[in-house]
């Protein structure tokens, strides 16, 4: 088996080859809903109000399965039918019902606590994710977590996932080569703009895909809980 195939850790075990021992990472860049934030049942509903407020249905595997690309993009997948104009409503739809409801969308547990310890272990932390810029400081405002992060990058700014340019922007803007980062995420998307770079990645299995989804992306490791998560960086 090849050393990049998923190795499903029992978070307090990390013994890979030493290119991918995650103890040597000195970037360590996430994704945001369903990695850091407990945001996917609320976007979830969100899609669902705007898409029946302008006479559009879908499913909720359909919601999640877009999870991770940009808004617009995401919409388009879901509603081919629907007009440019009737895009530009729902899209507008959601984000006024998503923002209304953000106080509903904390850090998983103990997400918090893995990004202090991380940044005394001084590693540098960065994001990126398929939110808008506005969006993105909006959430990173309520949950003030702006410190924690040397960077973040947005789809807006850089593409939709899995174009990796969100991720070759912050190891440019930090100095960093590809090995010294890895990038953790929850979705597909994630793990192939990894994968498409050659990054060490961590698929995480309580966000939006299931395991075996993000198990046949190979991600280099993958675990199934926040604390699982937290365990396995922090060690």
């Amino acid at each position: 088996m090849s050393q990049l195939a998923t190795t499903k850790v029992p978070a307090k075990t990390c013994q890979l080859a030493d290119q991918h021992h995650l103890a040597d990472k000195t970037l360590i860049i996430f994704d945001w809903d369903g990695t850091l934030m407990d945001s996917i049942g609320l976007i979830v509903e969100s899609m669902h109000i705007a898409g029946k407020a302008h006479g559009f249905t879908t499913t909720d595997k359909a919601v999640k399965d877009i999870i991770g690309l940009s808004l617009m993009k995401g919409i388009e997948l879901l509603y081919p039918q629907a007009s440019a104009e009737q895009k530009l409503l729902i899209q507008q739809s959601y984000a006024d019902y998503y923002i209304a409801n953000s106080q509903r969308t904390p850090f998983f547990a103990p997400i918090e606590n893995m990004l202090q310890t991380l940044q005394q272990q001084n590693r540098r932390l960065a994001v990126a994710t398929g939110k808008k810029r506005k969006g993105l400081d909006r959430v990173l405002d309520a949950s003030d977590s702006h410190h924690y992060f040397v960077m973040t990058r947005c789809a807006d700014e850089a593409g939709s996932k899995p174009d990796p340019q969100m991720l070759t922007d912050i190891l440019q803007c930090t100095e960093q080569q590809v090995s010294d980062a890895v990038f953790i995420g929850d979705s597909i998307y994630d793990i192939q703009m990894a994968n498409s770079l050659g990054m060490t990645s961590i698929a995480v299995n309580y966000g939006t895909a299931s395991s075996d989804e993000l198990a046949a992306q190979q991600p280099t490791y993958q675990v199934d809980t926040p604390q699982a998560l937290a365990e396995l960086l922090c060690a």
